[in-house]
């Protein structure tokens, strides 16, 4: 029993909660007060460095997630299984945890070698994955701030490979795309938060990739969103500190390069 039974289908929450809870957690991030003690940029930095205002910020993920509420409409179309009842038999719960962990390993292979592609590839960067490096200090409301065909390939095909491969129904893939979207979310707010859960559990976090969004790390730490296995694997890995920063706050420190 979910909340939303009787009301919308589990199709139709899959598509549109994860926008919803985009908006609602990185909004939350947008309206926090300075908390300059705990940014790894100041705003100084965030001002002079980043390409683009935040208006078209907002106009590109909102572009993006037009392109992705498109796709998993289509998907989730094209995958239902009408039943007598009208509703689907879920799972044991335990089930769903282990197709959430195998749609998490599966999201991360995907954006891994795709977003490493388009670093490698000239072309690709210069007119594609660029777009999300104009956020040199990333923010919240960036998180999904890309090119749109960037959007489709990295992110949305990435969602919709990991639903069809981990076989997760329509009900179970709210709960992941969600995750996902605020594990995203977190990862570009450019703060360290004392008691961040996902600080605590995932070594790929905000200063992890804050790295990648570092000239020196542009071309390490690709992994995201959840696991650094492949950039450990396949040396591309970029050791770092969080260190004090003598002005307030954080930053977060390119140890040595990998080979």
């Amino acid at each position: 029993m979910v909340f939303w039974e009787g009301y919308i289908s589990d199709e139709l929450m899959g598509t549109f909660a994860p926008i919803v809870v985009y908006w609602l957690y990185a909004g939350v991030y947008q309206l926090l007060p300075s908390l300059d003690q705990y940014r790894l940029h100041t705003r100084k930095e965030e001002e002079q460095k980043n390409l683009v205002p935040l208006p078209s910020v907002i106009k590109g993920v909102l572009l993006q997630q037009l392109v992705q509420a498109t796709v998993a409409g289509l998907m989730f179309l094209a995958t239902a299984k009408p039943t007598s009842t009208g509703s689907i038999t879920q799972p044991p719960l335990l089930v769903q945890l282990i197709q959430i962990v195998v749609a998490m390993f599966l999201m991360d292979t995907w954006q891994y070698f795709i977003h490493r592609y388009m670093h490698q590839n000239k072309f690709l960067y210069r007119h594609i994955h660029s777009q999300h490096h104009r956020l040199v200090v990333p923010y919240a409301i960036g998180a999904l701030y890309n090119h749109p065909l960037e959007g489709l390939l990295l992110d949305t095909f990435g969602g919709a490979i990991s639903f069809l491969i981990s076989g997760m129904t329509a009900r179970t893939s709210v709960f992941f795309f969600c995750f996902a979207v605020i594990k995203t979310v977190d990862d570009h707010c450019g703060l360290w938060l004392p008691g961040n859960i996902f600080h605590v559990l995932f070594q790929n976090n905000t200063a992890y990739h804050d790295i990648h969004h570092q000239l020196q790390g542009t071309k390490y730490n690709y992994s995201q969103p959840f696991f650094s296995i492949w950039d450990r694997l396949l040396g591309t890995y970029m050791p770092f500190s969080l260190v004090n920063r003598q002005e307030g706050g954080f930053e977060a420190r390119i140890l040595k390069k990998t080979t």
